[in-house]
């Protein structure tokens, strides 16, 4: 048995990919483009281990995609593969595009002409996994209830309508063809290994290397945050007992407010790692001009998958983000290594204002 993890060397795929084989020994084939966020040094504890197959490529490359399948006759693919943050998304929409949509429908084709090959018990036991977002659905007003998976898909960036169409596609291959799909729609993940152009991650970074911490607009944004390895174990629940066809929405049940998050990572680098001369580091906030369609409130109702699969976060959003910057205070060299020019170059034009 194995299973086939696209965009595996990504933070939340690489994550999985670590997790699993620290629970079972079920071999991996770890299928990455490797741009910009790909970063094989954080699977690096797994290389010469034999259950972990890396494999360089594209999901909208069919042949390849179709000779992995052939090859390795995988019982599950699990699809994180995307483009993910919405900053680049607004500057260069159409890379979302091409992976988010069309690699995801070519991904699906090649997926679907081997279920069909397969024999009635494989094809009964098979599982495709499509990793989504919160974002899908679009912006909650303060007092709104919290996102349930029926909630109407409303994306307001390039990068949300991408996945939101990703979304599309899959439900309408199980509908139409029957391929057992299972989806995930999680909050804002955080954690070990998070690509430093993200919000927490950003902070930690910036902050130690004196840097501005560039807050959008009034900082009042609120996102639900999901300690990354919380997820793992949700989705790996998930390929375990969800229903084909089903939709599950993953939270940590932690509201909270962009500016509260960066003044939360401030106290505990005074704590962790205090300045030398003796002033927090939040002394180095610092407000730039708004997001275009910055969505004001996302917020996850867990309570389909806790009623259904009896999972629940393990972390408090305390625990977790105490976790995540000694991680960082840890992990020096891999944050110098992630740090190429092109990011450099990207944070510079991005954070101009700051």
């Amino acid at each position: 048995m194995t299973i086939l993890i696209t965009g595996a060397a990504g933070f939340i795929g690489a994550n999985f990919v670590l997790d699993w084989l620290a629970c079972n020994d079920e071999p991996v084939i770890n299928l990455d483009k490797l741009t910009y966020a790909g970063n094989l040094e954080t699977l690096a504890s797994l290389q010469g281990d034999a259950r972990h197959i890396f494999v360089q490529g594209d999901i909208g490359d069919s042949a390849l995609v179709s000779r992995l399948l052939a090859e390795h006759r995988p019982r599950a693919v699990l699809n994180f593969a995307a483009e993910s943050h919405v900053d680049r998304s607004i500057l260069s929409p159409e890379d979302f595009i091409q992976t988010n949509i069309v690699g995801t429908f070519r991904l699906l084709e090649a997926v679907r002409a081997y279920w069909n090959e397969l024999e009635a018990e494989a094809r009964t036991a098979f599982r495709f996994l499509h990793v989504s977002t919160d974002e899908v659905y679009g912006s909650l007003g303060a007092a709104d209830p919290a996102f349930r998976e029926d909630h109407r898909y409303e994306p307001n960036s390039p990068y949300s309508a991408s996945k939101a169409a990703s979304d599309h596609l899959v439900r309408a291959c199980h509908h139409t063809y029957g391929l057992p799909v299972l989806t995930t729609n999680c909050s804002n993940n955080y954690g070990p290994y998070h690509f430093p152009e993200k919000l927490i991650p950003l902070m930690i970074v910036n902050a130690l290397a004196g840097k501005p911490l560039p807050v959008y607009g009034d900082g009042m944004q609120v996102r639900d945050w999901l300690y990354v390895k919380d997820h793992c174990s949700a989705i790996r629940r998930v390929l375990e007992s969800g229903r084909p066809g089903e939709v599950y929405n993953v939270g940590g049940w932690n509201e909270k407010p962009n500016i509260e998050i960066v003044n939360t990572v401030c106290a505990l680098l005074d704590e962790l790692r205090p300045k030398a001369d003796g002033t927090s580091y939040n002394t180095q906030i610092t407000t730039v001009k708004d997001r275009p369609g910055h969505d004001r409130r996302y917020a996850i109702d867990a309570s389909k998958i806790e009623r259904e699969l009896a999972w629940r976060p393990l972390e408090t959003f305390a625990s977790g983000i105490r976790k995540t910057v000694q991680w960082y205070l840890g992990n020096p060299e891999w944050v110098a290594h992630v740090q190429s020019g092109a990011y450099r170059d990207w944070v510079q034009t991005q954070y101009a204002s700051a």
